[in-house]
């Protein structure tokens, strides 16, 4: 096994919890008047959980959609091309399948050091620091900030997966508001690398 294969998942470059995954420099305290900041609680947690086999089951189809929005959009899409001007199919295929068990580790992962050094990890790999390193690619080698945060609005929004599972509107609406919250956590953490010492 190498640190760019996780022993349990067999996940191209997925390393959660693996000793080559980047140490996140934001602390247990830091972390906790974030999600303080963000409203997110316990109950936001559970329900996530509670719903984990239904994003487990989703979660592939999610991210199709996603990445629709993406390929259909040169200025998104542009970040998986080649030297040559073609799309990196082995890329893209790699990367997806890290994208979809994000989806997964969003509903189950509690926000503890390996967690939090994962998100720090992510970051680094839309950035020049490690984008392209640990798939050992060539595209552009850097994804800028302004594209992570706008493509926020896209993810956040999954009332479209979630309708046909949920008919209670109330539940509907707390798992939403959880996913949202969870979702703009990991992104707010992501924004780490891009940011000066200091200012983040």
């Amino acid at each position: 096994m190498t640190s760019a294969e996780h022993p349990d998942l067999g996940i191209s470059g997925y390393g959660f919890g693996l000793p080559a995954t980047a140490q996140s420099p934001v602390s247990t305290e830091d972390l906790q008047l974030l999600e303080q900041t963000m409203g997110w609680t316990a109950e936001d947690a559970q329900l996530l959980l509670r719903y984990s086999p239904f994003f487990q089951q989703h979660a592939d189809k999610m991210v199709d959609a996603w990445r629709a929005v993406i390929g259909e959009q040169p200025h998104l899409s542009q970040w998986f091309f080649a030297p040559d001007g073609n799309p990196d199919e082995e890329y893209k295929a790699r990367v997806k399948r890290r994208f979809v068990e994000w989806v997964v580790d969003v509903a189950t992962r509690p926000h503890d050091r390996a967690w939090l050094d994962y998100q720090e990890e992510i970051g680094l790999r839309h950035t020049p620091a490690k984008k392209n390193k640990t798939d050992g690619r060539h595209t552009p080698p850097l994804v800028p900030l302004r594209y992570v945060l706008g493509f926020l609005p896209v993810v956040i929004e999954i009332r479209s997966f979630l309708e046909s599972e949920i008919s209670d509107p109330d539940e509907l609406r707390a798992l939403e508001c959880a996913w949202m919250k969870a979702v703009h956590l990991h992104v707010v953490l992501w924004t780490r690398p891009y940011v000066t010492d200091g200012l983040w």
